[in-house]
């Protein structure tokens, strides 16, 4: 879907689309639409849905830039501001022991015309309508940098159901530097979705609610140091270097690391940062970063998304997730979206 330009903080007429410039000081955000209207959305959600939700069971993991080549750094993260917090939202069906219900698997059509999936995130918002995932996992960074198509999240993914129901994806939002020269320190999208939907035999769509007053959300944090521990929840389902292959992708997984520094050598970014996580490349694209997750509440604070994954030890095994760094410039590009309105399809 080729994207239009809905606001910005830069002008940039040579792109050809249509742009609303936003005051010089402004914030580097641009708002992509997804399913811009009602009879769009329903056509996405009957595309995943029909025959038994055939295309979410047979999608497969996203393979675009699933690994990376670097070396871990010594020295903390530059911060560009004060620190900053949202709180989170506990679910309102919390089960003390159990995974996340806000963490999900991310729908859509990639460049070769075939469905796929990366991981994504209910997050805290206004609205209540916010999905986190990878900037990738939103903007086809192969062809063009448009928009992929048919993008649609499913909370609580396992196995082929949709226990919550389907959000599909209204528009995206992401910075200004990863739409115009992809920068991958700012690999990330927020995605605002409609209200949920589920179907009946006779492929009738009903209406679940919105997504965090159903699921719960995430909090989100930015300007921190390093942590000495986060929480890592995604689908990784893709071999390590050696061929074996620890995870299927069809069912949530989790790991707990510290996060450190990275410079990589195969990307362009200047200040990644990475976190011990044994998990694989494909399909665990858009996992959170959780800091101070509380496995009674089943909450936390996301402080990162995997964007890649890296083997800095040279065992043939993955040991490193990549993110891009949580700044103020990724607060203003939450804080635009958590205001944008969706409204339901059903």
């Amino acid at each position: 879907m080729r994207r239009t330009l809905i606001a910005l903080g830069i002008g940039l007429g040579l792109l050809g689309s249509t742009v609303v410039s936003a005051p010089a000081q402004a914030s580097s955000w641009v708002a992509d639409p997804l399913a811009s209207t009602v009879t769009a959305a329903q056509q996405v959600a009957a595309f995943w849905l029909a025959d038994g939700a055939a295309n979410l069971k047979n999608a497969t993991p996203y393979a675009v830039q699933t690994v990376v080549h670097g070396e871990r750094g010594s020295t903390d993260v530059v911060l560009d501001g004060k620190p900053g917090v949202v709180a989170p939202v506990p679910s309102p069906l919390s089960e003390e022991g159990q995974p996340p219900m806000t963490l999900g698997k991310v729908f859509f059509v990639g460049a070769d015309g075939q469905p796929h999936w990366c991981t994504g995130t209910a997050m805290q918002s206004k609205y209540r309508n916010v999905v986190a995932t990878a900037g990738h996992c939103v903007y086809d960074t192969q062809s063009g940098r448009t928009t992929l198509d048919k993008w649609a999240f499913v909370p609580g993914y396992s196995e082929g159901t949709t226990p919550w129901g389907l959000y599909v994806g209204k528009q995206a939002v992401t910075h200004f530097d990863f739409y115009a020269s992809t920068d991958y320190d700012r690999d990330f999208a927020f995605v605002n979705v409609y209200g949920g939907v589920v179907s009946s035999s006779a492929g009738e769509l009903t209406n679940t609610g919105r997504l965090v007053d159903n699921v719960g959300g995430q909090g989100f944090i930015w300007n921190q140091r390093t942590a000495s521990s986060v929480d890592v929840f995604g689908y990784p389902a893709g071999p390590n270097p050696d061929g074996t292959q620890p995870y299927t992708g069809q069912t949530l997984e989790s790991s707990t690391g510290s996060t450190f520094t990275m410079t990589l050598s195969d990307l362009p970014s200047d200040q990644p940062i990475g976190v011990d996580s044994p998990f694989t490349g494909e399909g665990s694209l858009g996992s959170s970063w959780l800091s101070r997750y509380s496995s009674d509440l089943r909450i936390g604070y996301l402080t990162g998304i995997t964007i890649s994954v890296s083997d800095t030890d040279g065992d043939n095994r993955y040991d490193t997730g990549v993110s891009p760094y949580f700044d103020g410039q990724v607060a203003e590009v939450y804080n635009t979206a958590s205001n944008l309105w969706t409204g339901s399809i059903a």
